[in-house]
Protein backbone atom coordinates (compact mmCIF):
# COMPACT_ATOMS: atom_id res chain seq x y z
CA UNK A 1 0.00 0.00 0.00
CA UNK A 2 1.52 3.34 -0.71
CA UNK A 3 -0.22 4.67 2.83
CA UNK A 4 1.15 3.15 5.57
CA UNK A 5 -2.08 2.37 8.10
CA UNK A 6 -0.52 0.09 10.18
CA UNK A 7 1.58 3.09 11.60
CA UNK A 8 -0.93 4.61 13.93
CA UNK A 9 -2.16 7.58 11.60
CA UNK A 10 -4.35 10.37 12.41
CA UNK A 11 -7.03 10.92 9.05
CA UNK A 12 -9.48 13.70 8.02
CA UNK A 13 -12.28 11.84 7.52
CA UNK A 14 -14.99 12.33 4.31
CA UNK A 15 -17.09 14.44 5.03
CA UNK A 16 -19.87 16.13 2.76
CA UNK A 17 -19.87 19.72 2.49
CA UNK A 18 -17.07 20.21 4.50
CA UNK A 19 -14.08 18.55 2.77
CA UNK A 20 -13.05 21.66 0.18
CA UNK A 21 -10.05 21.35 -1.17
CA UNK A 22 -8.54 24.70 0.51
CA UNK A 23 -9.76 23.19 4.29
CA UNK A 24 -8.00 19.81 3.32
CA UNK A 25 -5.04 21.06 2.18
CA UNK A 26 -4.95 23.11 5.59
CA UNK A 27 -5.48 19.97 7.42
CA UNK A 28 -2.70 18.57 5.51
CA UNK A 29 -0.47 21.06 6.30
CA UNK A 30 -1.48 21.02 10.12
CA UNK A 31 0.13 16.78 10.22
CA UNK A 32 -3.16 15.48 8.84
CA UNK A 33 -1.37 12.08 7.50
CA UNK A 34 -4.04 11.67 5.15
CA UNK A 35 -6.83 13.65 3.98
CA UNK A 36 -10.46 12.04 2.08
CA UNK A 37 -12.45 14.22 -0.78
CA UNK A 38 -16.13 14.59 0.36
CA UNK A 39 -18.39 11.75 -0.66
CA UNK A 40 -18.48 11.41 -4.49
CA UNK A 41 -21.20 10.10 -6.55
CA UNK A 42 -20.31 6.92 -9.08
CA UNK A 43 -23.02 7.85 -10.77
CA UNK A 44 -22.63 11.71 -10.97
CA UNK A 45 -19.07 11.32 -11.92
CA UNK A 46 -20.69 8.69 -15.06
CA UNK A 47 -23.22 11.25 -15.91
CA UNK A 48 -20.90 13.71 -15.87
CA UNK A 49 -21.79 16.10 -13.35
CA UNK A 50 -19.90 19.45 -13.29
CA UNK A 51 -20.40 19.94 -8.98
CA UNK A 52 -20.09 16.28 -8.48
CA UNK A 53 -16.47 16.00 -10.73
CA UNK A 54 -15.20 19.29 -8.36
CA UNK A 55 -14.88 16.93 -5.40
CA UNK A 56 -12.12 15.70 -7.21
CA UNK A 57 -9.74 18.69 -7.41
CA UNK A 58 -7.29 18.86 -5.17
CA UNK A 59 -3.85 19.95 -4.36
CA UNK A 60 -0.53 18.73 -5.36
CA UNK A 61 0.16 20.14 -1.02
CA UNK A 62 -2.24 17.12 -0.20
CA UNK A 63 -1.28 14.45 -2.33
CA UNK A 64 -1.72 11.32 -2.24
CA UNK A 65 -5.19 11.75 -1.18
CA UNK A 66 -8.08 9.21 -0.96
CA UNK A 67 -11.20 9.56 -2.81
CA UNK A 68 -14.47 8.33 -1.13
CA UNK A 69 -16.90 7.46 -4.03
CA UNK A 70 -20.81 6.12 -2.98
CA UNK A 71 -23.48 4.05 -4.63
CA UNK A 72 -25.17 0.92 -5.36
CA UNK A 73 -24.56 -0.42 -8.54
CA UNK A 74 -21.21 -2.67 -8.79
CA UNK A 75 -19.87 -1.98 -12.34
CA UNK A 76 -20.75 1.71 -12.11
CA UNK A 77 -18.35 2.10 -8.71
CA UNK A 78 -15.57 -0.52 -10.21
CA UNK A 79 -15.84 1.88 -13.36
CA UNK A 80 -15.46 4.91 -11.85
CA UNK A 81 -12.82 4.04 -9.46
CA UNK A 82 -10.51 2.30 -12.41
CA UNK A 83 -11.09 5.87 -14.24
CA UNK A 84 -9.64 7.96 -10.97
CA UNK A 85 -6.90 5.51 -11.00
CA UNK A 86 -6.54 6.26 -14.72
CA UNK A 87 -6.63 9.72 -14.69
CA UNK A 88 -4.57 10.51 -11.08
CA UNK A 89 -2.27 7.75 -10.80
CA UNK A 90 0.08 8.21 -7.72
CA UNK A 91 -2.09 11.44 -6.47
CA UNK A 92 -4.45 9.08 -5.40
CA UNK A 93 -3.57 7.39 -1.96
CA UNK A 94 -6.61 4.26 -1.76
CA UNK A 95 -10.42 4.28 -3.25
CA UNK A 96 -12.68 4.15 -0.01
CA UNK A 97 -16.84 2.64 -0.51
CA UNK A 98 -19.16 4.54 1.53
CA UNK A 99 -21.36 2.01 3.61
CA UNK A 100 -22.42 4.44 6.32
CA UNK A 101 -23.50 7.53 5.46
CA UNK A 102 -26.86 7.72 7.13
CA UNK A 103 -28.91 10.43 5.87
CA UNK A 104 -32.16 9.92 4.09
CA UNK A 105 -30.94 11.16 0.60
CA UNK A 106 -28.39 8.55 0.00
CA UNK A 107 -29.73 5.55 2.37
CA UNK A 108 -32.99 6.14 1.39
CA UNK A 109 -32.10 5.33 -2.41
CA UNK A 110 -29.98 2.05 -1.17
CA UNK A 111 -26.93 3.51 -1.35
CA UNK A 112 -24.26 4.62 1.95
CA UNK A 113 -25.28 2.37 5.46
CA UNK A 114 -28.60 0.47 3.53
CA UNK A 115 -25.69 -1.48 1.97
CA UNK A 116 -25.51 -3.05 5.87
CA UNK A 117 -29.05 -4.43 5.11
CA UNK A 118 -27.66 -5.98 1.96
CA UNK A 119 -24.33 -7.56 2.63
CA UNK A 120 -24.95 -9.63 -1.18
CA UNK A 121 -24.73 -6.39 -2.77
CA UNK A 122 -22.35 -4.54 -0.48
CA UNK A 123 -19.73 -7.97 -1.43
CA UNK A 124 -20.37 -7.74 -5.09
CA UNK A 125 -19.43 -3.90 -5.02
CA UNK A 126 -16.65 -4.07 -2.55
CA UNK A 127 -15.29 -7.36 -5.87
CA UNK A 128 -16.10 -5.52 -8.38
CA UNK A 129 -13.94 -2.49 -7.04
CA UNK A 130 -10.88 -4.06 -5.88
CA UNK A 131 -10.46 -6.58 -9.13
CA UNK A 132 -11.00 -2.74 -11.33
CA UNK A 133 -8.22 -0.95 -9.47
CA UNK A 134 -4.57 -1.62 -8.36
CA UNK A 135 -4.65 1.00 -5.79
CA UNK A 136 -5.98 0.15 -2.26
CA UNK A 137 -9.23 -0.25 -1.76
CA UNK A 138 -11.21 0.10 1.71
CA UNK A 139 -14.55 0.72 3.25
CA UNK A 140 -16.31 2.89 5.73
CA UNK A 141 -19.40 1.98 7.47
CA UNK A 142 -21.24 1.86 10.85
CA UNK A 143 -21.92 -0.68 14.08
CA UNK A 144 -25.13 -1.41 11.84
CA UNK A 145 -28.02 -0.32 10.48
CA UNK A 146 -31.22 -0.77 13.02
CA UNK A 147 -30.78 0.85 16.23
CA UNK A 148 -30.13 -2.35 17.86
CA UNK A 149 -28.03 -4.05 15.07
CA UNK A 150 -24.43 -5.12 15.87
CA UNK A 151 -23.59 -6.15 12.17
CA UNK A 152 -19.93 -4.45 12.02
CA UNK A 153 -17.98 -7.48 12.79
CA UNK A 154 -19.48 -9.54 10.26
CA UNK A 155 -19.29 -6.76 7.68
CA UNK A 156 -15.69 -6.49 8.56
CA UNK A 157 -14.87 -10.01 7.60
CA UNK A 158 -16.99 -10.01 4.46
CA UNK A 159 -15.48 -6.77 3.74
CA UNK A 160 -11.85 -8.57 4.17
CA UNK A 161 -13.09 -11.74 2.28
CA UNK A 162 -13.38 -9.51 -0.71
CA UNK A 163 -10.22 -8.24 -0.41
CA UNK A 164 -9.98 -4.35 1.12
CA UNK A 165 -6.58 -3.03 2.43
CA UNK A 166 -8.79 -1.75 5.59
CA UNK A 167 -11.82 -1.15 7.18
CA UNK A 168 -13.18 2.20 8.85
CA UNK A 169 -16.02 1.58 11.45
CA UNK A 170 -17.75 4.29 13.24
CA UNK A 171 -19.72 3.00 16.03
CA UNK A 172 -23.13 4.68 15.60
CA UNK A 173 -25.90 2.71 13.91
CA UNK A 174 -26.76 4.65 11.04
CA UNK A 175 -30.53 5.25 12.75
CA UNK A 176 -28.34 6.84 15.47
CA UNK A 177 -27.54 9.15 13.33
CA UNK A 178 -25.40 11.36 15.43
CA UNK A 179 -27.49 10.83 18.41
CA UNK A 180 -25.68 9.61 21.69
CA UNK A 181 -22.36 8.39 21.72
CA UNK A 182 -20.12 6.31 19.41
CA UNK A 183 -19.83 2.98 20.75
CA UNK A 184 -16.01 2.85 21.03
CA UNK A 185 -15.58 -1.27 22.20
CA UNK A 186 -17.05 -2.11 18.58
CA UNK A 187 -13.70 -0.56 16.93
CA UNK A 188 -11.71 -2.89 19.26
CA UNK A 189 -14.14 -6.27 18.31
CA UNK A 190 -13.91 -5.40 15.21
CA UNK A 191 -9.99 -5.38 14.82
CA UNK A 192 -9.82 -8.80 17.01
CA UNK A 193 -11.73 -10.36 14.12
CA UNK A 194 -9.94 -9.82 11.26
CA UNK A 195 -6.36 -8.98 10.33
CA UNK A 196 -6.29 -6.04 8.23
CA UNK A 197 -5.90 -2.68 9.66
CA UNK A 198 -8.79 -1.25 11.15
CA UNK A 199 -9.83 3.34 10.77
CA UNK A 200 -11.49 4.33 13.88
CA UNK A 201 -14.55 6.45 13.48
CA UNK A 202 -16.71 8.44 15.97
CA UNK A 203 -16.74 11.26 18.75
CA UNK A 204 -13.27 11.93 17.61
CA UNK A 205 -12.75 15.76 19.39
CA UNK A 206 -9.52 15.78 21.24
CA UNK A 207 -5.81 14.52 21.51
CA UNK A 208 -7.16 12.06 24.17
CA UNK A 209 -9.98 10.19 21.91
CA UNK A 210 -7.46 9.54 19.30
CA UNK A 211 -4.85 8.78 21.90
CA UNK A 212 -8.12 5.72 23.32
CA UNK A 213 -8.54 4.85 19.82
CA UNK A 214 -4.98 4.13 18.92
CA UNK A 215 -3.78 2.53 22.48
CA UNK A 216 -6.84 1.22 24.06
CA UNK A 217 -8.72 0.13 20.97
CA UNK A 218 -5.57 -0.97 19.16
CA UNK A 219 -6.85 0.98 15.82
CA UNK A 220 -4.71 1.73 13.08
CA UNK A 221 -5.29 4.92 12.69
CA UNK A 222 -8.17 7.57 13.28
CA UNK A 223 -10.51 9.21 11.01
CA UNK A 224 -10.86 12.94 12.55
CA UNK A 225 -14.53 14.09 11.24
CA UNK A 226 -17.04 16.69 13.03
CA UNK A 227 -13.48 17.51 15.36
CA UNK A 228 -11.81 18.62 12.91
CA UNK A 229 -14.69 21.04 11.52
CA UNK A 230 -12.88 24.55 12.57
CA UNK A 231 -10.26 22.95 14.13
CA UNK A 232 -7.89 21.66 11.88
CA UNK A 233 -5.49 22.10 14.90
CA UNK A 234 -6.46 18.89 16.25
CA UNK A 235 -3.94 17.40 13.56
CA UNK A 236 -1.49 19.55 15.70
CA UNK A 237 -2.20 18.39 18.89
CA UNK A 238 -2.46 22.58 19.74
CA UNK A 239 -5.18 24.86 20.61
CA UNK A 240 -4.95 28.16 18.32
CA UNK A 241 -5.22 31.91 19.52
CA UNK A 242 -7.70 33.91 17.79
CA UNK A 243 -4.96 35.91 15.68
CA UNK A 244 -4.08 32.16 14.57
CA UNK A 245 -8.06 31.24 13.53
CA UNK A 246 -8.23 34.64 11.91
CA UNK A 247 -5.35 33.39 9.91
CA UNK A 248 -6.54 30.33 9.08
CA UNK A 249 -10.17 31.20 8.02
CA UNK A 250 -8.86 34.36 6.12
CA UNK A 251 -6.49 31.82 3.73
CA UNK A 252 -9.84 29.39 3.79
CA UNK A 253 -11.84 32.29 2.58
CA UNK A 254 -9.33 33.78 -0.12
CA UNK A 255 -8.50 30.24 -1.27
CA UNK A 256 -11.87 28.82 -1.94
CA UNK A 257 -12.87 32.13 -3.58
CA UNK A 258 -9.81 31.87 -5.75
CA UNK A 259 -10.60 28.00 -6.57
CA UNK A 260 -14.22 27.47 -5.76
CA UNK A 261 -16.09 30.85 -6.08
CA UNK A 262 -19.53 28.86 -6.17
CA UNK A 263 -18.59 27.40 -2.88
CA UNK A 264 -18.15 30.55 -1.28
CA UNK A 265 -21.16 31.06 0.84
CA UNK A 266 -20.40 27.62 2.92
CA UNK A 267 -17.86 29.73 4.51
CA UNK A 268 -20.67 30.92 6.30
CA UNK A 269 -20.35 27.67 8.01
CA UNK A 270 -17.14 27.35 8.19
CA UNK A 271 -16.38 30.89 10.08
CA UNK A 272 -18.95 29.75 12.51
CA UNK A 273 -17.10 26.83 13.44
CA UNK A 274 -13.27 28.24 13.66
CA UNK A 275 -14.77 30.84 16.33
CA UNK A 276 -16.20 28.14 18.11
CA UNK A 277 -16.19 29.09 21.64
CA UNK A 278 -14.56 32.43 21.91
CA UNK A 279 -16.58 35.75 22.79
CA UNK A 280 -18.33 37.25 20.68
CA UNK A 281 -18.88 34.31 18.48
CA UNK A 282 -22.90 34.77 18.29
CA UNK A 283 -21.91 38.62 16.98
CA UNK A 284 -19.79 36.52 14.43
CA UNK A 285 -22.19 34.04 13.25
CA UNK A 286 -24.95 36.67 12.63
CA UNK A 287 -22.51 39.05 10.97
CA UNK A 288 -21.26 36.01 8.62
CA UNK A 289 -24.80 35.57 7.57
CA UNK A 290 -24.63 39.04 5.45
CA UNK A 291 -21.19 38.29 3.59
CA UNK A 292 -21.49 37.65 -0.10
CA UNK A 293 -18.31 38.76 -1.67
CA UNK A 294 -14.96 37.91 -0.55
CA UNK A 295 -14.53 41.39 0.57
CA UNK A 296 -17.29 41.10 2.99
CA UNK A 297 -15.27 38.08 4.67
CA UNK A 298 -12.12 39.47 4.80
CA UNK A 299 -13.20 42.97 6.48
CA UNK A 300 -15.57 41.13 9.05
CA UNK A 301 -12.38 38.47 9.74
CA UNK A 302 -10.24 41.77 10.04
CA UNK A 303 -12.25 43.08 12.47
CA UNK A 304 -12.55 40.30 14.69
CA UNK A 305 -9.92 41.06 16.48
CA UNK A 306 -10.63 44.50 17.56
CA UNK A 307 -13.42 42.79 19.02
CA UNK A 308 -11.37 41.19 21.96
Amino acid sequence: MRLNLFDKTVLLAPMAGVNDPVFRTICKRMGADLTYTEMVSAKGLEYGNKKTAEMLMFSTDETPVAVQLFGKEPDTLAEQAKSIEDRYGASIALIDINMGCPVRKVAGKGEGSALMKDPDLAAEILRSVVQSVSLPVTVKFRKGYELDDDTAVDFARMAEICGVAAVAVHGRTAKQFYTGTSDREIVARVKQAVRIPVIASGDVFTESDIRFYLDDCDADAVMVARGARGNPWIFAGKEPTVEQRVMIALEHTEGLAELLPARLPSMRKHIAWYFRGIPHVADIRRAVNDCITVDDYRRLLEGVLTWQ
